[in-house]
């Protein structure tokens, strides 16, 4: 099965042909991110608010696996391009056992360190038993979704972006059904509230993870995953981990962000930090549609820069910028004319809705320019440059974005918080050109 449609195909075609099978899977897993917030949002506030709390914890583990897995993909791509299929193989297998590792590490230390993590941000005593009833259960899991991410990168590595698609599809869409069943108590199953709707995500997880065993094992792929490439080699652990620690970062860093934020936002009112975390579910749909034309052209840009098609790199990254626009631009639009209604899917509280409306008006000037930086980060994982991509990262979530937030908020009171969100994606996408024009300078 040769891998040399990703250097002879039209780039517009290709970037589409890779991009929109994860595009659609993206979506779809935006939409399930809304509707489990829409549900769990109708158990009450505080559990709203419990979700919005764990949330951070949650994105940590997703990030550390999917950053790893990232690393995998980067891996995996570039011994293809290079014609070293045995590389490619060893990245594969040392990849997954070593990601299923780290998911196992993180879940044991989320379930202990949920309740301290919780206190951190509420005196609500039920808020923090919601938060720590939940993220038991999906914490749990963990092991499950670092396998999960693993495979998908494998699969996306050799082109195979329809059997991701598929095998997200399955999983959210199961999620999606066992929410209201279980959260709620439908036919004869049991009304199990917030525990419900942590074990329907598990399940969908669970799903996702047989669809891509069935795949692998019924429908052979050009990387295998054996037992005779687990033993560790410098230069693989090296490509897997240079990549894969940077993006687990970069991945990581909105947990971070957003609980100083919260930090911010509760001295002002506990209904800010509400605010946040419906922002952050509602976005979803817009970042990860966009994160869907970045994992299509990741392994794109590692092929051809292995192959040293230079050009043909410079070509798919202009490409997907410009496709990351047309999406950014339709977000904007979206939260400019609407932000009441997509703030009343989670909350009916008149005071909440009106605030939230307003972040969102103010954050979404933020949207388009943020293109560029999103495009960027990818690309540069792509070609196995995790530290700058980690630096762009730094920049959006940390090293910009949360002076702007503490000094405007001191002006502007929780309105200074948003703010700081347009101010952060403007200064990082300048510094995004010039990494990008630095980093490609190799013709």
């Amino acid at each position: 099965m040769e891998q040399t449609f990703m250097k002879e195909k039209g780039i517009l075609h290709l970037v589409l042909a890779m991009s929109l099978p994860m595009v659609l899977s993206m979506m779809v897993n935006a939409l399930y991110n809304i509707i489990d917030s829409y549900f769990v949002a109708k158990i009450s506030e505080d559990a709203m608010t419990a979700l919005s709390l764990v949330f951070p914890l949650q994105n940590l583990i997703n990030a550390a696996t999917i950053g790893f897995g990232i690393g995998i993909n980067a891996a995996i791509a570039y011994f293809l391009g290079a014609g070293e299929e045995e590389k490619a193989h060893r990245a594969a297998t040392q990849g997954t056992f070593f990601n299923a590792l780290h998911g196992l590490i993180l879940m044991i230390l989320c379930i202990l360190l949920i309740p301290l993590f919780l206190g951190l941000f509420t005196e609500n005593s039920a808020i923090v038993d919601l938060g720590v009833r939940y993220s038991r259960i999906v914490f749990a899991f963990a092991m499950i979704i670092s396998l999960d991410l693993s495979l998908e990168k494998v699969f996306q590595a050799v082109g195979k972006m329809t059997v991701s698609m598929v095998s997200m599809l399955c999983g959210c869409i199961a999620n999606i059904i066992l929410d209201p069943i279980l959260i709620f108590g439908w036919g004869p199953f049991p009304a199990l509230g917030i525990e419900g709707a942590a074990i329907a995500t598990g399940l969908g997880q669970v799903l996702t993870l047989v669809i891509y065993l069935c795949y692998y094992f019924f429908r052979p792929i050009p990387v295998k995953i054996r037992l005779q490439y687990l033993k560790p080699d410098p230069e693989t652990l090296r490509r897997l981990y240079s990549v894969g620690v940077s993006a687990s970062m970069t991945l990581s860093l909105p947990s971070l962000m957003i609980s100083c934020l919260n930090v911010i936002l509760s001295g002002f009112s506990q209904a800010y930090v509400l605010v946040l975390g419906v922002y952050y579910k509602l976005q979803t749909f817009l970042y990860l549609t966009a994160n869907g034309i970045v994992q299509g052209i990741r392994p794109l840009i590692g092929y051809n820069y292995g192959a040293k098609l230079y050009d043909r790199v410079k070509s798919i990254y202009r490409t997907s910028l410009y496709l990351i626009i047309g999406i950014m631009a339709l977000g904007t639009v979206l939260c400019l004319l609407m932000p009441e209604p997509l703030m009343g899917l989670f909350t009916n509280h008149p005071d909440t809705v009106s605030a939230g409306a307003a972040a969102l008006r103010i954050i979404s000037l933020g949207f388009i320019v943020s293109s560029v930086s999103v495009t960027t980060s990818g690309a540069l994982e792509g070609l196995g440059m995790g530290t700058p991509s980690l630096l762009i990262s730094m920049c959006r979530y940390l090293l910009v974005m949360l002076p702007a937030a503490f000094l405007l908020s001191r002006v502007l009171g929780a309105r200074g918080v948003w703010y700081g969100f347009p101010a952060a994606e403007a200064v990082t996408a300048l510094i995004s050109g010039v990494l990008f024009w630095r980093a490609t300078r190799f013709s």
